[in-house]
Protein backbone atom coordinates (compact mmCIF):
# COMPACT_ATOMS: atom_id res chain seq x y z
CA UNK A 1 0.00 0.00 0.00
CA UNK A 2 1.65 3.37 -1.13
CA UNK A 3 2.51 5.41 1.93
CA UNK A 4 0.58 8.25 3.53
CA UNK A 5 2.60 10.89 1.92
CA UNK A 6 2.48 9.98 -1.60
CA UNK A 7 -1.40 9.60 -1.35
CA UNK A 8 -1.32 13.20 -0.37
CA UNK A 9 0.60 14.19 -3.07
CA UNK A 10 -1.54 12.59 -5.14
CA UNK A 11 -4.70 13.87 -3.83
CA UNK A 12 -2.49 17.59 -3.87
CA UNK A 13 -2.35 17.02 -7.76
CA UNK A 14 -5.38 16.23 -8.54
CA UNK A 15 -7.35 18.87 -6.68
CA UNK A 16 -5.05 21.08 -8.63
CA UNK A 17 -5.76 19.86 -12.08
CA UNK A 18 -9.48 19.85 -11.01
CA UNK A 19 -8.84 23.49 -10.44
CA UNK A 20 -8.07 24.24 -13.72
CA UNK A 21 -10.38 21.88 -15.90
CA UNK A 22 -13.10 23.67 -13.74
CA UNK A 23 -11.78 27.21 -14.74
CA UNK A 24 -11.43 25.82 -18.44
CA UNK A 25 -15.24 24.63 -18.14
CA UNK A 26 -16.31 28.12 -17.27
CA UNK A 27 -14.10 30.19 -19.93
CA UNK A 28 -15.09 27.92 -22.98
CA UNK A 29 -19.35 28.00 -21.45
CA UNK A 30 -18.57 31.70 -21.42
CA UNK A 31 -17.32 31.79 -25.02
CA UNK A 32 -20.31 29.04 -25.97
CA UNK A 33 -22.28 31.31 -25.17
CA UNK A 34 -21.34 34.12 -27.56
CA UNK A 35 -20.60 31.87 -30.28
CA UNK A 36 -23.78 29.90 -29.92
CA UNK A 37 -26.24 33.10 -30.03
CA UNK A 38 -24.00 34.84 -33.25
CA UNK A 39 -24.52 31.33 -34.87
CA UNK A 40 -28.63 30.58 -33.98
CA UNK A 41 -28.92 34.67 -35.44
CA UNK A 42 -27.08 33.69 -38.82
CA UNK A 43 -28.58 30.44 -39.84
CA UNK A 44 -32.21 32.08 -40.74
CA UNK A 45 -30.28 34.75 -43.37
CA UNK A 46 -27.82 31.93 -44.23
CA UNK A 47 -30.36 29.43 -44.92
CA UNK A 48 -32.60 32.41 -46.77
CA UNK A 49 -29.93 33.50 -48.85
CA UNK A 50 -29.11 29.90 -49.74
CA UNK A 51 -32.48 29.22 -50.84
CA UNK A 52 -32.06 32.37 -53.10
CA UNK A 53 -28.36 30.65 -54.56
CA UNK A 54 -30.92 27.48 -54.84
CA UNK A 55 -33.25 29.48 -57.24
CA UNK A 56 -30.80 31.25 -59.11
CA UNK A 57 -28.56 28.63 -60.18
CA UNK A 58 -31.54 26.31 -61.32
CA UNK A 59 -32.37 29.55 -63.52
CA UNK A 60 -29.30 29.85 -65.02
CA UNK A 61 -27.05 28.25 -67.10
CA UNK A 62 -23.51 27.26 -67.23
CA UNK A 63 -22.66 29.83 -69.00
CA UNK A 64 -24.29 32.80 -67.18
CA UNK A 65 -23.24 30.38 -63.72
CA UNK A 66 -19.39 29.52 -63.59
CA UNK A 67 -19.79 28.85 -59.76
CA UNK A 68 -22.11 26.33 -60.92
CA UNK A 69 -20.44 24.47 -63.92
CA UNK A 70 -19.91 21.09 -63.46
CA UNK A 71 -17.05 18.98 -65.22
CA UNK A 72 -14.97 16.07 -64.94
CA UNK A 73 -13.46 15.77 -61.96
CA UNK A 74 -9.47 15.55 -61.78
CA UNK A 75 -8.18 17.79 -59.34
CA UNK A 76 -10.54 18.27 -55.83
CA UNK A 77 -9.48 20.85 -53.04
CA UNK A 78 -10.58 19.75 -49.22
CA UNK A 79 -10.99 22.14 -46.68
CA UNK A 80 -10.30 21.10 -43.60
CA UNK A 81 -11.73 23.00 -40.46
CA UNK A 82 -10.04 22.05 -37.08
CA UNK A 83 -9.44 24.12 -34.10
CA UNK A 84 -5.93 25.91 -32.99
CA UNK A 85 -6.20 24.15 -29.35
CA UNK A 86 -6.80 20.76 -28.06
CA UNK A 87 -8.69 19.49 -24.93
CA UNK A 88 -11.84 18.97 -27.27
CA UNK A 89 -12.78 15.65 -27.12
CA UNK A 90 -13.16 13.92 -30.48
CA UNK A 91 -14.06 16.83 -32.50
CA UNK A 92 -10.47 17.40 -33.94
CA UNK A 93 -10.44 13.27 -34.83
CA UNK A 94 -13.35 12.97 -36.36
CA UNK A 95 -12.91 16.14 -39.16
CA UNK A 96 -9.36 14.50 -39.54
CA UNK A 97 -10.54 11.02 -39.84
CA UNK A 98 -13.64 12.09 -42.79
CA UNK A 99 -10.83 14.31 -44.42
CA UNK A 100 -8.48 10.92 -45.01
CA UNK A 101 -11.44 9.47 -45.80
CA UNK A 102 -12.41 10.75 -48.69
CA UNK A 103 -8.86 11.97 -49.81
CA UNK A 104 -8.54 8.19 -50.06
CA UNK A 105 -12.35 7.85 -51.91
CA UNK A 106 -10.66 10.67 -54.84
CA UNK A 107 -6.69 8.52 -54.16
CA UNK A 108 -6.78 7.28 -58.28
CA UNK A 109 -9.45 9.21 -59.75
CA UNK A 110 -8.49 12.69 -58.71
CA UNK A 111 -5.66 15.04 -57.42
CA UNK A 112 -6.37 15.65 -54.33
CA UNK A 113 -5.39 19.28 -52.14
CA UNK A 114 -6.01 19.94 -48.93
CA UNK A 115 -6.37 23.68 -47.67
CA UNK A 116 -6.42 23.48 -43.72
CA UNK A 117 -8.36 25.96 -41.13
CA UNK A 118 -6.75 24.85 -37.75
CA UNK A 119 -3.39 24.12 -36.61
CA UNK A 120 -4.97 20.58 -34.85
CA UNK A 121 -5.79 19.37 -38.85
CA UNK A 122 -2.79 21.28 -40.24
CA UNK A 123 0.11 19.20 -37.39
CA UNK A 124 -1.82 15.47 -38.30
CA UNK A 125 -2.95 15.82 -42.54
CA UNK A 126 0.81 17.65 -43.02
CA UNK A 127 2.50 14.14 -42.43
CA UNK A 128 0.75 12.03 -45.27
CA UNK A 129 -1.07 14.49 -47.25
CA UNK A 130 -0.71 17.70 -49.79
CA UNK A 131 -1.22 20.49 -47.92
CA UNK A 132 -1.44 23.52 -50.18
CA UNK A 133 -2.40 25.99 -47.52
CA UNK A 134 -2.66 26.65 -43.90
CA UNK A 135 -5.12 29.62 -42.70
CA UNK A 136 -4.88 28.79 -38.78
CA UNK A 137 -5.19 32.45 -38.31
CA UNK A 138 -8.76 32.61 -39.27
CA UNK A 139 -9.54 30.95 -35.95
CA UNK A 140 -7.63 33.21 -33.83
CA UNK A 141 -9.24 35.13 -31.24
CA UNK A 142 -11.90 36.71 -32.82
CA UNK A 143 -13.59 35.44 -36.34
CA UNK A 144 -13.75 38.30 -38.49
CA UNK A 145 -15.57 37.84 -41.47
CA UNK A 146 -13.19 39.96 -43.90
CA UNK A 147 -10.58 37.05 -43.23
CA UNK A 148 -13.13 33.90 -44.19
CA UNK A 149 -14.11 36.26 -47.16
CA UNK A 150 -10.80 36.69 -48.24
CA UNK A 151 -10.08 32.76 -48.24
CA UNK A 152 -13.72 31.96 -50.16
CA UNK A 153 -12.80 34.30 -52.22
CA UNK A 154 -9.50 33.10 -53.56
CA UNK A 155 -10.71 29.54 -53.52
CA UNK A 156 -13.84 30.79 -55.59
CA UNK A 157 -11.32 32.33 -57.90
CA UNK A 158 -9.50 29.27 -58.33
CA UNK A 159 -12.25 27.47 -59.35
CA UNK A 160 -13.75 29.83 -61.35
CA UNK A 161 -9.83 29.32 -63.51
CA UNK A 162 -10.00 25.78 -63.34
CA UNK A 163 -7.36 24.85 -60.85
CA UNK A 164 -10.26 22.93 -58.72
CA UNK A 165 -12.88 21.16 -60.20
CA UNK A 166 -14.46 19.91 -56.89
CA UNK A 167 -14.46 21.96 -52.93
CA UNK A 168 -15.47 20.30 -50.56
CA UNK A 169 -15.80 21.75 -46.81
CA UNK A 170 -15.38 19.21 -43.64
CA UNK A 171 -16.36 20.55 -40.28
CA UNK A 172 -18.49 19.97 -37.19
CA UNK A 173 -22.03 21.70 -37.33
CA UNK A 174 -22.94 22.83 -33.69
CA UNK A 175 -26.30 20.80 -32.84
CA UNK A 176 -26.00 21.22 -29.21
CA UNK A 177 -22.91 22.03 -26.46
CA UNK A 178 -22.96 17.97 -25.67
CA UNK A 179 -23.52 17.00 -30.09
CA UNK A 180 -21.34 18.18 -32.83
CA UNK A 181 -21.93 16.49 -36.24
CA UNK A 182 -19.13 16.46 -38.64
CA UNK A 183 -20.38 17.76 -42.31
CA UNK A 184 -19.08 16.70 -44.89
CA UNK A 185 -20.54 20.00 -47.39
CA UNK A 186 -19.88 20.63 -51.30
CA UNK A 187 -19.07 24.48 -51.43
CA UNK A 188 -18.22 24.34 -55.25
CA UNK A 189 -19.71 23.63 -58.18
CA UNK A 190 -22.97 25.02 -56.15
CA UNK A 191 -24.96 21.79 -55.79
CA UNK A 192 -28.55 21.75 -57.61
CA UNK A 193 -30.40 20.36 -54.98
CA UNK A 194 -33.45 18.17 -56.38
CA UNK A 195 -36.34 19.00 -54.50
CA UNK A 196 -39.56 18.26 -54.86
CA UNK A 197 -42.08 20.70 -56.43
CA UNK A 198 -45.56 20.67 -56.70
CA UNK A 199 -47.45 22.01 -60.01
CA UNK A 200 -48.16 25.20 -58.24
CA UNK A 201 -44.50 25.55 -57.88
CA UNK A 202 -43.31 24.60 -61.11
CA UNK A 203 -45.06 27.39 -62.95
CA UNK A 204 -43.76 29.83 -60.87
CA UNK A 205 -41.90 32.77 -63.48
CA UNK A 206 -39.38 34.37 -61.71
CA UNK A 207 -38.85 37.85 -62.37
CA UNK A 208 -35.10 38.76 -62.12
CA UNK A 209 -34.65 42.65 -60.75
CA UNK A 210 -32.35 44.16 -62.59
CA UNK A 211 -31.88 41.45 -63.88
CA UNK A 212 -30.47 37.66 -63.98
CA UNK A 213 -26.89 38.32 -64.96
CA UNK A 214 -26.32 41.25 -62.72
CA UNK A 215 -27.60 39.45 -59.47
CA UNK A 216 -25.62 36.01 -60.63
CA UNK A 217 -22.84 38.53 -60.56
CA UNK A 218 -23.09 40.16 -57.46
CA UNK A 219 -25.15 37.99 -55.03
CA UNK A 220 -23.63 34.02 -56.10
CA UNK A 221 -20.18 35.42 -54.51
CA UNK A 222 -21.42 37.12 -51.38
CA UNK A 223 -24.07 33.88 -50.49
CA UNK A 224 -20.84 31.34 -51.22
CA UNK A 225 -19.06 33.85 -48.76
CA UNK A 226 -21.89 33.80 -46.46
CA UNK A 227 -21.92 29.52 -46.63
CA UNK A 228 -18.16 29.75 -46.01
CA UNK A 229 -18.42 32.20 -43.23
CA UNK A 230 -21.49 29.93 -41.08
CA UNK A 231 -19.28 26.75 -41.38
CA UNK A 232 -16.52 28.29 -39.60
CA UNK A 233 -18.84 29.90 -37.11
CA UNK A 234 -20.25 26.44 -36.79
CA UNK A 235 -16.85 25.11 -36.19
CA UNK A 236 -16.29 27.65 -33.78
CA UNK A 237 -19.28 26.77 -31.69
CA UNK A 238 -18.66 23.53 -31.82
CA UNK A 239 -14.84 23.75 -30.72
CA UNK A 240 -16.57 25.55 -27.67
CA UNK A 241 -19.20 23.18 -27.30
CA UNK A 242 -16.61 20.09 -27.26
CA UNK A 243 -14.41 21.71 -24.59
CA UNK A 244 -16.82 22.58 -22.18
CA UNK A 245 -18.01 19.39 -22.33
CA UNK A 246 -15.15 17.62 -22.05
CA UNK A 247 -13.90 19.67 -19.31
CA UNK A 248 -16.94 18.93 -17.29
CA UNK A 249 -16.42 15.56 -17.67
CA UNK A 250 -12.76 15.76 -16.92
CA UNK A 251 -13.79 17.75 -13.55
CA UNK A 252 -16.44 15.00 -12.71
CA UNK A 253 -13.34 12.28 -12.80
CA UNK A 254 -10.85 14.53 -10.93
CA UNK A 255 -13.62 14.69 -8.33
CA UNK A 256 -14.04 10.77 -7.98
CA UNK A 257 -10.37 10.49 -7.61
CA UNK A 258 -10.39 12.99 -5.15
CA UNK A 259 -12.55 10.87 -3.41
CA UNK A 260 -11.03 7.84 -4.14
CA UNK A 261 -7.69 8.40 -2.95
CA UNK A 262 -9.13 10.07 0.13
CA UNK A 263 -10.67 6.57 0.98
CA UNK A 264 -7.26 5.10 0.74
CA UNK A 265 -5.79 7.69 2.58
CA UNK A 266 -7.86 6.90 5.26
CA UNK A 267 -7.42 3.57 5.22
CA UNK A 268 -3.99 3.67 4.83
CA UNK A 269 -3.94 6.13 7.65
CA UNK A 270 -5.63 3.98 9.91
CA UNK A 271 -3.70 0.62 8.93
CA UNK A 272 -1.12 3.28 10.51
CA UNK A 273 -2.78 3.90 13.61
CA UNK A 274 -3.82 0.50 13.89
CA UNK A 275 -0.22 -0.96 13.60
CA UNK A 276 1.07 1.74 16.35
CA UNK A 277 -1.75 0.15 18.55
CA UNK A 278 -0.98 -3.09 18.00
CA UNK A 279 2.90 -1.91 18.44
CA UNK A 280 2.16 -0.17 22.15
CA UNK A 281 0.14 -3.09 23.63
CA UNK A 282 2.53 -5.75 22.83
CA UNK A 283 5.03 -3.39 24.29
CA UNK A 284 3.18 -3.23 27.50
CA UNK A 285 2.42 -6.69 27.11
CA UNK A 286 5.82 -7.72 27.23
CA UNK A 287 7.01 -5.46 29.81
CA UNK A 288 3.99 -6.54 31.97
CA UNK A 289 5.57 -9.95 31.70
CA UNK A 290 9.19 -9.29 32.34
CA UNK A 291 8.07 -7.30 35.56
Amino acid sequence: MANLKDIRTRISSVKSTMQITNAMKMVSAAKLKKAQEAIENMRPYAEKLDEILQTLVEAGTDETNVYGEERPVKKILLISVTSNRGLCGALNSNVIKKVNELADNYAGRAEVDILTIGKRGFDILKKSRNIVENRSDILDKKIEYEKVAEVAGKVMQQFAEGVYDKVILVYNQFVNPAVQRVVEEQFLPVPKEQRQTSSSDAQIDYIFEPGRQTILTELIPKSLKIKFFRAIREAWASEHGARMTAMHKATDNAKEMVADLTLQYNKARQAVITGEILEIVSGAEALKNQG
